[in-house]
Protein backbone atom coordinates (compact mmCIF):
# COMPACT_ATOMS: atom_id res chain seq x y z
CA UNK A 1 0.00 0.00 0.00
CA UNK A 2 1.63 3.57 -0.87
CA UNK A 3 1.73 5.63 1.85
CA UNK A 4 -1.23 8.27 0.78
CA UNK A 5 -3.36 5.03 1.32
CA UNK A 6 -4.52 3.62 -1.87
CA UNK A 7 -4.50 0.09 -1.83
CA UNK A 8 -5.23 0.06 -5.66
CA UNK A 9 -4.30 1.89 -7.95
CA UNK A 10 -4.78 1.80 -11.66
CA UNK A 11 -3.58 4.23 -14.57
CA UNK A 12 -4.12 4.33 -18.36
CA UNK A 13 -5.25 0.52 -18.62
CA UNK A 14 -5.80 -0.97 -21.76
CA UNK A 15 -6.82 -4.59 -23.03
CA UNK A 16 -7.98 -4.96 -26.57
CA UNK A 17 -9.66 -8.78 -27.80
CA UNK A 18 -8.97 -8.32 -31.74
CA UNK A 19 -10.55 -4.46 -32.50
CA UNK A 20 -12.73 -4.49 -29.62
CA UNK A 21 -11.17 -2.44 -26.87
CA UNK A 22 -12.58 -3.96 -23.81
CA UNK A 23 -10.63 -0.81 -21.53
CA UNK A 24 -9.38 1.79 -22.57
CA UNK A 25 -7.48 4.01 -20.89
CA UNK A 26 -9.25 3.29 -17.59
CA UNK A 27 -7.72 5.18 -14.16
CA UNK A 28 -8.73 5.40 -10.57
CA UNK A 29 -7.55 4.87 -7.09
CA UNK A 30 -9.15 2.64 -3.98
CA UNK A 31 -8.58 3.57 -0.60
CA UNK A 32 -7.55 1.78 2.41
CA UNK A 33 -11.07 0.26 4.23
CA UNK A 34 -13.52 2.22 1.55
CA UNK A 35 -16.10 -0.11 -0.53
CA UNK A 36 -15.75 1.21 -4.24
CA UNK A 37 -17.91 0.16 -6.66
CA UNK A 38 -17.20 -0.23 -10.56
CA UNK A 39 -20.62 0.51 -12.34
CA UNK A 40 -21.37 -0.22 -15.52
CA UNK A 41 -23.28 -1.99 -18.59
CA UNK A 42 -23.01 -4.76 -20.14
CA UNK A 43 -19.76 -4.86 -22.50
CA UNK A 44 -18.58 -1.92 -20.49
CA UNK A 45 -15.57 -3.54 -19.26
CA UNK A 46 -15.64 -4.15 -15.74
CA UNK A 47 -15.48 -7.71 -16.16
CA UNK A 48 -12.22 -7.34 -18.05
CA UNK A 49 -10.75 -4.74 -15.56
CA UNK A 50 -11.81 -6.38 -12.10
CA UNK A 51 -9.80 -9.97 -13.54
CA UNK A 52 -6.79 -7.82 -14.28
CA UNK A 53 -6.79 -5.85 -10.77
CA UNK A 54 -7.09 -9.64 -9.54
CA UNK A 55 -4.12 -10.84 -11.69
CA UNK A 56 -6.55 -13.46 -13.70
CA UNK A 57 -5.77 -11.51 -17.00
CA UNK A 58 -2.62 -9.72 -18.79
CA UNK A 59 -2.94 -6.13 -19.51
CA UNK A 60 -1.66 -4.80 -22.62
CA UNK A 61 -0.86 -1.85 -21.12
CA UNK A 62 -1.31 0.69 -18.61
CA UNK A 63 -0.25 0.39 -14.62
CA UNK A 64 -1.98 -1.63 -12.11
CA UNK A 65 -1.05 -1.94 -8.37
CA UNK A 66 -2.83 -3.89 -5.55
CA UNK A 67 -1.50 -3.30 -2.02
CA UNK A 68 2.16 -2.30 -3.78
CA UNK A 69 2.32 -5.39 -5.82
CA UNK A 70 1.99 -5.74 -9.85
CA UNK A 71 -0.81 -8.42 -10.03
CA UNK A 72 0.35 -10.20 -12.55
CA UNK A 73 3.83 -10.78 -11.72
CA UNK A 74 3.24 -11.23 -8.26
CA UNK A 75 -0.04 -14.41 -8.07
CA UNK A 76 0.93 -15.78 -5.96
CA UNK A 77 1.67 -13.04 -2.81
CA UNK A 78 -1.77 -11.68 -4.57
CA UNK A 79 -3.74 -14.85 -3.92
CA UNK A 80 -2.65 -14.32 -0.08
CA UNK A 81 -3.61 -10.99 0.93
CA UNK A 82 -6.84 -10.87 -1.82
CA UNK A 83 -10.17 -12.59 -1.09
CA UNK A 84 -12.24 -13.34 -4.35
CA UNK A 85 -16.00 -14.20 -4.78
CA UNK A 86 -16.58 -14.69 -8.58
CA UNK A 87 -19.62 -13.54 -10.23
CA UNK A 88 -22.44 -16.90 -10.24
CA UNK A 89 -20.33 -18.63 -7.75
CA UNK A 90 -20.78 -22.23 -7.75
CA UNK A 91 -19.43 -25.30 -5.57
CA UNK A 92 -19.40 -28.77 -5.18
CA UNK A 93 -22.93 -29.99 -4.99
CA UNK A 94 -22.27 -32.81 -2.27
CA UNK A 95 -19.67 -30.71 -0.22
CA UNK A 96 -21.50 -28.73 3.04
CA UNK A 97 -20.59 -25.44 4.03
CA UNK A 98 -18.34 -26.41 7.29
CA UNK A 99 -16.46 -29.29 4.58
CA UNK A 100 -15.96 -26.31 2.12
CA UNK A 101 -14.03 -23.67 4.48
CA UNK A 102 -11.88 -26.39 5.93
CA UNK A 103 -10.74 -27.31 2.48
CA UNK A 104 -10.18 -24.02 1.52
CA UNK A 105 -8.17 -23.69 4.72
CA UNK A 106 -5.86 -26.81 3.77
CA UNK A 107 -5.15 -25.12 0.51
CA UNK A 108 -4.48 -21.27 1.88
CA UNK A 109 -1.95 -23.50 4.61
CA UNK A 110 -4.13 -21.60 7.70
CA UNK A 111 -5.54 -23.13 10.80
CA UNK A 112 -9.59 -23.95 10.30
CA UNK A 113 -11.36 -21.31 10.80
CA UNK A 114 -14.81 -22.88 9.99
CA UNK A 115 -16.58 -21.76 13.16
CA UNK A 116 -15.45 -18.41 13.15
CA UNK A 117 -16.37 -17.35 9.58
CA UNK A 118 -19.52 -19.67 9.51
CA UNK A 119 -20.68 -17.68 12.84
CA UNK A 120 -20.15 -13.98 10.89
CA UNK A 121 -21.96 -15.20 8.01
CA UNK A 122 -24.69 -16.39 10.10
CA UNK A 123 -24.37 -19.87 8.33
CA UNK A 124 -23.54 -21.99 11.42
CA UNK A 125 -27.06 -23.26 11.54
CA UNK A 126 -26.69 -25.22 8.18
CA UNK A 127 -23.16 -26.19 8.59
CA UNK A 128 -23.74 -29.61 7.54
CA UNK A 129 -26.01 -29.02 4.83
CA UNK A 130 -25.40 -29.51 1.33
CA UNK A 131 -24.24 -26.75 -1.10
CA UNK A 132 -26.91 -28.24 -3.69
CA UNK A 133 -29.70 -27.68 -0.95
CA UNK A 134 -29.10 -24.44 0.36
CA UNK A 135 -30.97 -21.30 -0.48
CA UNK A 136 -29.66 -18.42 -2.73
CA UNK A 137 -28.77 -16.22 -0.18
CA UNK A 138 -26.57 -19.41 1.62
CA UNK A 139 -25.06 -19.95 -1.51
CA UNK A 140 -23.71 -15.93 -1.61
CA UNK A 141 -22.75 -16.24 1.96
CA UNK A 142 -20.48 -18.97 1.57
CA UNK A 143 -18.65 -17.25 -1.30
CA UNK A 144 -18.15 -14.52 0.72
CA UNK A 145 -17.21 -16.65 3.65
CA UNK A 146 -14.67 -18.56 1.13
CA UNK A 147 -13.48 -15.37 0.19
CA UNK A 148 -12.38 -14.42 3.08
CA UNK A 149 -10.16 -17.78 4.56
CA UNK A 150 -7.24 -16.43 3.90
CA UNK A 151 -8.21 -13.21 6.11
CA UNK A 152 -7.87 -10.64 3.22
CA UNK A 153 -7.53 -7.08 3.65
CA UNK A 154 -8.29 -6.58 -0.08
CA UNK A 155 -11.85 -8.46 -0.81
CA UNK A 156 -13.90 -8.61 -4.85
CA UNK A 157 -16.99 -9.26 -4.50
CA UNK A 158 -18.74 -9.84 -8.10
CA UNK A 159 -22.78 -9.25 -8.27
CA UNK A 160 -22.44 -10.59 -4.49
CA UNK A 161 -26.64 -10.25 -4.66
CA UNK A 162 -27.57 -11.13 -8.41
CA UNK A 163 -31.03 -13.13 -8.44
CA UNK A 164 -31.56 -12.69 -4.23
CA UNK A 165 -34.91 -11.64 -3.14
CA UNK A 166 -35.40 -8.42 -1.35
CA UNK A 167 -34.68 -9.84 2.06
CA UNK A 168 -31.73 -11.56 1.23
CA UNK A 169 -29.70 -8.97 -0.97
CA UNK A 170 -30.07 -6.74 2.72
CA UNK A 171 -28.35 -9.85 4.81
CA UNK A 172 -25.74 -9.71 2.53
CA UNK A 173 -25.73 -6.00 2.56
CA UNK A 174 -25.22 -6.26 6.02
CA UNK A 175 -22.31 -8.49 5.95
CA UNK A 176 -20.16 -5.98 3.55
CA UNK A 177 -21.03 -3.53 5.87
CA UNK A 178 -19.52 -5.88 8.66
CA UNK A 179 -16.18 -6.57 6.46
CA UNK A 180 -15.96 -2.01 6.24
CA UNK A 181 -16.27 -2.27 9.81
CA UNK A 182 -13.02 -4.64 9.96
CA UNK A 183 -10.91 -2.24 8.14
CA UNK A 184 -11.08 -4.23 4.73
CA UNK A 185 -10.94 -2.78 1.54
CA UNK A 186 -13.74 -4.04 -0.99
CA UNK A 187 -14.43 -3.86 -4.61
CA UNK A 188 -18.27 -4.23 -5.47
CA UNK A 189 -19.30 -4.57 -8.85
CA UNK A 190 -23.01 -4.61 -9.24
CA UNK A 191 -26.09 -4.63 -11.51
CA UNK A 192 -28.24 -2.98 -8.38
CA UNK A 193 -27.66 0.51 -8.37
CA UNK A 194 -29.66 1.24 -4.87
CA UNK A 195 -27.19 -1.14 -3.49
CA UNK A 196 -23.84 0.88 -4.65
CA UNK A 197 -25.89 3.92 -3.34
CA UNK A 198 -26.81 2.07 0.13
CA UNK A 199 -23.02 0.47 0.32
CA UNK A 200 -19.81 2.53 -1.16
CA UNK A 201 -18.07 5.14 -0.83
CA UNK A 202 -17.19 6.28 -3.99
CA UNK A 203 -18.26 4.98 -6.98
CA UNK A 204 -17.40 4.95 -10.90
CA UNK A 205 -19.36 4.42 -13.82
CA UNK A 206 -17.78 3.02 -16.90
CA UNK A 207 -18.88 2.79 -20.50
CA UNK A 208 -17.24 1.21 -23.62
CA UNK A 209 -14.06 0.51 -21.38
CA UNK A 210 -13.66 4.39 -20.07
CA UNK A 211 -14.51 5.94 -17.14
CA UNK A 212 -17.25 8.49 -17.55
CA UNK A 213 -17.37 9.77 -13.79
CA UNK A 214 -16.88 9.37 -10.25
CA UNK A 215 -16.74 10.13 -6.46
CA UNK A 216 -18.95 9.54 -3.87
CA UNK A 217 -22.44 8.62 -4.81
CA UNK A 218 -23.80 12.10 -3.24
CA UNK A 219 -21.39 14.06 -4.88
CA UNK A 220 -22.06 12.06 -8.47
CA UNK A 221 -26.47 12.89 -7.83
CA UNK A 222 -25.41 16.71 -6.65
CA UNK A 223 -23.27 17.25 -9.83
CA UNK A 224 -25.35 15.51 -12.60
CA UNK A 225 -28.54 15.32 -11.59
CA UNK A 226 -30.87 17.73 -12.60
CA UNK A 227 -33.45 18.02 -9.49
CA UNK A 228 -36.86 16.92 -9.48
CA UNK A 229 -38.59 14.29 -11.65
CA UNK A 230 -42.49 13.62 -11.97
CA UNK A 231 -43.12 9.51 -12.85
CA UNK A 232 -46.40 9.28 -14.44
CA UNK A 233 -48.00 6.73 -16.41
CA UNK A 234 -47.45 6.30 -20.39
CA UNK A 235 -48.96 8.17 -22.67
CA UNK A 236 -47.91 9.40 -26.11
CA UNK A 237 -49.97 13.00 -26.47
CA UNK A 238 -48.92 13.57 -23.00
CA UNK A 239 -45.23 12.39 -23.66
CA UNK A 240 -45.31 14.88 -26.77
CA UNK A 241 -46.87 17.82 -24.47
CA UNK A 242 -44.10 17.31 -22.10
CA UNK A 243 -41.16 17.77 -24.68
CA UNK A 244 -42.75 19.75 -27.33
CA UNK A 245 -44.47 22.52 -25.57
CA UNK A 246 -43.19 22.54 -22.22
CA UNK A 247 -39.20 21.89 -23.97
CA UNK A 248 -38.58 19.41 -20.56
CA UNK A 249 -36.41 16.64 -21.06
CA UNK A 250 -38.10 12.78 -20.64
CA UNK A 251 -37.36 9.04 -20.99
CA UNK A 252 -39.25 6.06 -20.53
CA UNK A 253 -38.35 4.32 -17.36
CA UNK A 254 -40.25 0.93 -16.41
CA UNK A 255 -43.24 1.87 -18.52
CA UNK A 256 -43.41 4.94 -17.12
CA UNK A 257 -43.02 8.61 -18.54
CA UNK A 258 -39.65 10.03 -16.27
CA UNK A 259 -39.61 13.95 -17.12
CA UNK A 260 -37.47 16.31 -15.62
CA UNK A 261 -39.48 19.31 -13.60
CA UNK A 262 -37.40 22.35 -13.04
CA UNK A 263 -40.73 23.95 -11.25
CA UNK A 264 -43.94 23.32 -9.29
CA UNK A 265 -45.41 25.15 -12.21
CA UNK A 266 -44.18 22.50 -14.62
CA UNK A 267 -45.97 19.33 -12.81
CA UNK A 268 -48.97 21.87 -12.47
CA UNK A 269 -48.85 22.45 -16.32
CA UNK A 270 -48.49 18.42 -16.49
CA UNK A 271 -51.24 17.59 -14.24
CA UNK A 272 -53.59 19.94 -15.96
CA UNK A 273 -52.63 18.85 -19.43
CA UNK A 274 -53.40 15.05 -17.85
CA UNK A 275 -57.10 16.57 -17.14
CA UNK A 276 -58.42 18.59 -19.97
CA UNK A 277 -57.41 15.44 -21.96
CA UNK A 278 -59.56 12.90 -20.02
CA UNK A 279 -55.73 11.10 -20.15
CA UNK A 280 -55.89 7.88 -17.67
CA UNK A 281 -53.53 8.22 -15.18
CA UNK A 282 -52.85 5.12 -12.70
CA UNK A 283 -48.82 5.96 -11.38
CA UNK A 284 -47.93 9.52 -10.60
CA UNK A 285 -44.89 10.03 -8.03
CA UNK A 286 -42.32 13.12 -7.83
CA UNK A 287 -38.66 12.04 -6.33
CA UNK A 288 -35.57 13.60 -6.26
CA UNK A 289 -32.70 12.56 -8.72
CA UNK A 290 -31.15 8.81 -7.56
CA UNK A 291 -28.00 7.14 -8.75
CA UNK A 292 -29.66 5.12 -11.22
CA UNK A 293 -31.09 8.48 -12.79
CA UNK A 294 -27.86 9.35 -13.24
CA UNK A 295 -26.48 6.48 -14.09
CA UNK A 296 -29.45 5.78 -17.29
CA UNK A 297 -28.54 9.38 -18.48
CA UNK A 298 -24.93 9.01 -18.60
CA UNK A 299 -24.77 5.58 -19.83
CA UNK A 300 -27.63 6.24 -22.77
CA UNK A 301 -25.95 9.33 -23.99
CA UNK A 302 -22.66 7.54 -24.38
CA UNK A 303 -24.09 4.62 -26.39
CA UNK A 304 -26.03 7.33 -28.29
Amino acid sequence: MNGDGVTILVENLRKSYGSIKAVDGLSFKVYEGEVYSLLGPNGAGKTTTVEIVEGLRKPDGGRVRVLGMDPWHSQADIRQTVGIMPQDFRFVERINPEEAIRFYCTIFGVADRSKELLELVELDDVRNVYFQNLSGGQKQKLGICLALVNNPKVVFLDEPTTGLDPRARRRIWKLIRQLKEEGRTIILTTHYLEEAEMLADRVGIVSRGKMIVEGTPKEIIEKMGKGKRLLVSRDEKLSEYIGKELKLESTLENGLISAHVNSNSDVIDILSFVDRNNIPISTLQLREDTLEDIFVDLVGKEEE
